[in-house]
C-alpha cells in the first residue's frame, strides 16, 4: 500500500467522491471483507460488494487474499494507499494554467502553480512506478513567524533574490544529458486546523487585511 496515491482518471476520480465509497476507502486502509465492512458502515454485504467492485475496476482497492467459508469464497480487500490526490489532469479540459496570468502575489496563481505540482508529480508517480524506479524530487516545509507585512515582504524579496542566484550558479543549458528541475517556492499564511473538521468545524485562515488582488469590487451609484 502506498502512504499516497494520486487520481488521474475522470472516472476513478468520481467514484473515489462518492460518500460510501469513500468510507469504504478509508475502512480499507486496514484489510476486510465485505461482510465485514458491511458491519462497520451499516450496508447489506451485496451493497458493499457492488461498490468494491467499482472501486476496484478503477484500481483504488486490491485483492489481498480468497478465503473459503463453507461454500463461498470471501475475498479480503485493502486499498491501494492510506489517502488519495485527485490531480486536476482529472478535469482536463478545466484544469489550471498558471502561464496565463501569471503573478506572484495572486493566491489564486499559487493554487495555480500547485495544481500543477500535483499534475507533474502524479505523472511522474505513475511513470516511476511503470518502469520500478523511484522519482528524484526534494521538498522543504516548515512555518515561519513575521512580526509585520513589511517583513514578510522583505523576506520574499530575499528569498527570491537567494533561489534566483542558485538557479544561476547551477543552471547549464548547454549540459549534455542534462535535465530539466522546476523550482517552486512558496509562502503563505498558516491554516490552523481543529482536530476533527468538517461542515460546521471551519479552519481558521490569517490574512494581512489587505484587498485580495483577484477580487474586482466595483461601486454603485445611488
Amino acid at each position: 500500500m502506498f502512504e499516497v496515491a494520486v487520481i488521474e482518471d475522470a472516472a476513478a476520480a468520481e467514484v473515489s467522491l462518492d460518500p460510501v465509497r469513500a468510507r469504504l476507502l478509508a475502512e480499507l486502509a486496514v484489510a476486510g471483507s465485505a461482510t465485514m465492512l458491511a458491519a462497520k458502515v451499516g450496508l447489506p454485504r451485496q451493497k458493499v460488494n457492488y461498490h468494491l467492485r467499482a472501486l476496484e475496476r478503477h484500481g483504488l482497492v486490491e485483492l489481498v487474499e480468497e478465503r473459503r467459508k463453507g461454500n463461498m469464497t470471501e475475498r479480503v480487500m485493502r486499498a491501494t494507499a492510506a489517502s488519495y490526490v485527485i490531480s486536476p489532469a482529472a478535469l482536463a479540459a478545466v484544469q489550471p494554467d498558471p502561464s496565463r496570468s501569471p503573478d506572484r502575489l495572486s493566491a489564486r496563481w499559487l493554487l495555480a502553480v500547485a495544481a500543477r505540482l500535483v499534475r507533474d508529480v502524479g505523472v511522474l508517480i505513475t511513470g516511476a512506478a511503470a518502469a520500478r524506479r523511484r522519482v528524484a524530487t526534494f521538498a522543504l516545509d516548515g512555518e515561519v513567524r513575521f512580526a509585520s507585512a513589511a517583513d514578510r515582504a522583505a523576506f520574499a524579496e530575499e528569498l527570491a533574490g537567494a533561489v534566483a542566484a542558485l538557479v544561476g550558479k547551477y543552471h547549464d543549458e548547454t549540459a549534455e544529458g542534462g535535465r530539466d528541475h522546476r523550482v517552486i517556492v512558496a509562502v503563505h499564511p498558516t491554516v490552523h486546523r481543529a482536530p476533527d473538521i468538517g461542515p460546521a468545524n471551519v479552519p481558521s485562515v490569517d490574512t494581512d487585511g489587505s484587498p485580495d488582488p483577484d477580487i474586482t469590487t466595483e461601486g454603485k451609484e445611488s
